[in-house]
């Protein structure tokens, strides 16, 4: 089992209609997304301590993107999601201790099936032994200094 951080770094979408803000799950919520008309940017980046493997073979690794329209004075509306597998990442970034997966577009789907734009994504996965990020070019950096 390889200990390790996902960082997800959540770049910007495009062609979404009534979007202003993206929750990726397991807690973590974005910031708002800066930009008029169809295309929104956030470059914003975040991390999670991840376990692989962790349970059996049938585990799936996945991250889910909820895109909301945000309004000040009723409640956020559901737009469409963005599931991402990231199962190979976190395999080969175990294996070699590190993976850097360029942004990528990946499709936002309402809850009515269709498409609704996409958003850009990419990820760094950095495998972690004993508090110390492994470096596959021999430099090791400490997991606690930030």
């Amino acid at each position: 089992m390889a200990n390790g951080r996902l960082e997800v770094l959540l770049v910007e979408a495009q062609g979404i209609r009534d979007r202003d803000k993206c929750i990726p799950e397991q807690e973590r919520t974005s910031c708002v997304a800066k930009g008029k008309g169809k295309k929104r940017e956030w470059n914003e980046k975040f991390a999670f301590e991840v376990k692989y493997p962790d349970g059996g073979e049938d585990r799936v690794y996945k991250i889910i993107f909820r895109v909301m329209d945000q309004h000040k004075f009723t409640e956020d509306v559901f737009v469409g999601e963005s599931t991402v597998y990231v199962k190979d990442i976190l395999s080969i970034g175990a294996e070699k201790g590190k993976l850097e997966v360029q942004p990528r577009l990946y499709r936002v789907v309402q809850s009515d099936k269709t498409y609704s734009g996409e958003i850009s994504v990419a990820f760094t996965f950095t495998k972690i032994k004993d508090g110390i990020e492994e470096n596959p070019e021999g430099r090791k950096e400490c997991a606690n200094q930030g």
